[in-house]
């Protein structure tokens, strides 16, 4: 079968966001441009990771081109977007591999996605270049972004991924509505 890519170049809307309460959200990536959606779930960690680099490579591009990039220094408020996920949402694939470059031709951050191998367990390298487009192969959502979208983009990834769970006083573990057993409490409730 034919490796399937899911190309937005631009998207109308690139987000992340949740479905489901604290403590039990499933987090996803979700596309959308002329009609089409495209949903692809991953982990937490994944998000909050992908925010910061998104931000730290627009932050360079600045740095690196004296500010004469097409890269705002911080949000603008016309690109802000806070609306839910589209629905319905299906899941095309969970997230394993995922890769972010600068395109400095077309002044585009570009992020890849590709669905979970089994070599992702194995491969520890967090820096890749971006994938290949072979023929065969997992399913990859890329999404090229121009500089205010892709801050849009990190600044809603990292309120998403900050809405959860309030963190414990004493540990810094998440609370549970149900309760929490405090490790720093070694035991007694206090």
């Amino acid at each position: 079968m034919p490796r399937q890519i899911f190309t937005y170049d631009p998207p109308d809307r690139f987000v992340a966001g949740t479905v489901g309460e604290p403590g039990s959200r499933t987090f996803f990536l979700q596309a959308t441009a002329d009609g089409r959606t495209t949903s692809v779930a991953l982990e937490k960690q994944q998000v909050s990771v992908l925010a910061e680099r998104v931000e730290a490579l627009l932050d360079e591009v600045v740095r690196r081109t004296a500010g004469e990039a097409s890269v705002p220094a911080i949000t603008p408020a016309e690109v802000e977007d806070t609306a839910p996920l589209d629905a319905p949402i299906e899941e095309e694939f969970r997230v394993g591999t995922m890769a972010l470059a600068w395109d400095g031709d077309d002044e585009v951050v570009v992020i890849e996605a590709q669905a979970v191998t089994e070599d992702d367990a194995e491969d520890g390298d967090d820096e890749l270049p971006l994938i290949e487009d072979d023929e065969e192969g997992p399913p990859l959502l890329r999404v090229r972004l121009s500089g205010a979208a892709a801050r849009a983009f990190a600044k809603r990834a990292t309120a998403v991924v900050s809405a959860g769970r309030p963190p414990c006083p004493f540990c810094g573990g998440p609370l549970d509505a149900t309760g929490h057993v405090c490790p720093r409490a070694n035991g007694y409730r206090r």
